[in-house]
């Protein structure tokens, strides 16, 4: 996390490989050197110990019964977030979730006046944050916070390289815009009486967020106002740390490692399929079942039914996350989880419709302020109720996809071909790689087949012929020649 010297690739890549070759000491390491971020992760999406506890056991057990999908070792810290977000999206789907235990809060050992100016720091970085959406919250937690990058984003939210690139960057403006327009509400509250009023309740909520950032950007008196720069990873630093529990550490490696327990990492494992070419877990898919359940009773078309499914993922995330609650869990969404603050502590991203770190106000979630080390600084004193252990996997959907690919020769597009096996198949565009550009989901019957238009993205066919691809969910890629 920002202020921490965090694991670089060089770590990555001698991890990875230490990994595929069953060195179980490098488990334990894999453990000493990511879980404390991890875990601040999936408590950020998950708000409650318990549950972020048993998601991070999965983390680790999948992560080393699925190493050699892997094709990118040195990029094995943001594999282990894409497991991460995946199973946290998981449970959160859960009718039986765990609730109502969050974590404590790392301890940083500051005095009492250090405390009163980092919360007065924190409820300024909720009021800002407040205004931007789920899924941007999310991907400012990750990139500042935790420091990945948007190679990383892009394969932890299953979306596309350029759609990440342009998250991130309407993120930081927007909560560069959000900053500005909350610290005129700290400061100058007292000038306009509209900003009076929007600021009654300290910090802001994301509806009083949103319209002091509309007003500041009519207003002729507030739009004058200049305020003092504060970069994006100081705003973040004074963000809650969800305290990762000492005894944990004993519980997740005799999981992944005891050999009574092999069955048991096996159905953990098949939780994080499918994959992509590449070796990262797709976003997860509500099962059918679910699905069902939460689909309207009139019936409407089915694109529409999948919108609305899909909306009221990413409200449920936004509200979680702040960085406490995740916005949906498909990367496509546009409002994931966000960091901010419901607790005393807690990052990810969760917000009014997104995940992050849990804080004492009464604010939406934030992530935390520091990085813990490799092993934070204190541990809670009470141990925690051990995570269980006998989920039961979802129920594996009733069909799958069979993809073929395209050439485009020297046109600007070509059709890849989709068609359903063995059921039904609900499918969606997750990705794509090179220089292309594809989009659509759509239901298909047992036996249908429909097509997807996949463009190219670059103006100049220079260095000669190139291959892509299009990644689809449930499970599938297609080769794409173009130029």
């Amino acid at each position: 996390m920002a202020g921490e010297p965090g694991p670089g690739r060089d770590d990555d890549l001698r991890l990875a490989n230490s990994l595929r070759a069953g060195d179980v000491i490098a488990l334990t390491e894999v453990y000493d050197t990511y879980a404390p971020f991890l875990y601040d992760y999936c408590h950020g999406l998950l708000r409650d110990r318990v549950e972020a506890a048993g998601a991070l056991r999965n983390v680790v057990i999948a992560a080393r019964e699925h190493i050699d999908r892997l094709t990118e070792p040195d990029r094995l810290r943001g594999w282990l977030y894409s497991i991460a977000r995946k199973e946290c999206m998981r449970r959160r789907d859960s009718p039986n979730r765990h609730t109502g235990q969050e974590a404590p809060e790392a301890d940083d050992d500051l005095t009492d006046d250090q405390l009163a100016r980092r919360e007065e720091r924190r409820l300024l970085a909720h009021s800002a944050l407040a205004a931007l959406n789920g899924r941007q919250r999310e991907a400012i937690d990750l990139s500042v916070r935790h420091e990945l990058d948007e190679v990383d984003l892009s394969g932890i939210f299953g979306m596309p390289l350029e759609e990440t690139l342009a998250l991130v960057e309407k993120s930081r403006e927007d909560l560069a815009t959000a900053l500005h327009a909350s610290l005129i509400a700290q400061n100058h509250w007292k000038d306009c009486p509209s900003v009076s009023a929007l600021t009654e309740s300290w910090p802001l909520s994301p509806q009083a967020s949103a319209s002091l950032v509309r007003h500041v950007a009519s207003c002729p008196v507030c739009g004058e106002r200049e305020t003092p720069p504060l970069p994006t990873d100081r705003l973040l630093s004074v963000l809650p740390i969800a305290a990762i529990p000492a005894e944990l550490r004993l519980d997740v490696l005799t999981a992944a490692t005891a050999e009574d327990r092999a069955g048991n990492r096996r159905a953990i494992a098949a939780w994080t399929e499918p994959f992509d070419e590449y070796g990262w877990p797709l976003p997860y898919e509500p099962s059918p079942a679910r699905a069902r359940d939460r689909a309207p009773r009139r019936r409407a078309p089915i694109i529409a039914a999948v919108a609305v499914a899909i909306g009221a993922v990413v409200l449920f995330v936004g509200a979680m996350s702040w960085l406490g609650g995740g916005d949906k869990t498909n990367a496509s969404a546009s409002d994931p989880a966000v960091p901010g603050g419901g607790s005393s502590t807690g990052t990810g991203p969760a917000a009014p419709t997104g995940p992050t770190p849990t804080d004492t106000s009464a604010s939406p979630s934030k992530s935390p302020s520091k990085s813990p080390s490799k092993s934070p600084s204190k541990s809670p004193t009470t141990k925690p109720p051990r995570p269980p252990d006998n989920d039961t996997p979802d129920p594996p959907s009733p069909g799958h996809l069979s993809v073929s690919g395209c050439n485009m020769g020297g046109r600007d597009s070509c059709t890849v071909r989709i068609t359903a096996v063995g059921g039904v198949v609900n499918w969606r565009v997750t990705g794509t790689r090179g220089d292309l550009s594809a989009g659509g989901a759509g239901h298909l019957s047992a036996g249908q087949s429909t097509s997807v238009t996949v463009s190219r993205t670059n103006f100049l066919c220079l260095g000669g012929r190139r291959t892509g691809s299009v990644s689809f969910s449930p499970g599938g890629s297609a080769s794409v020649s173009y130029c």
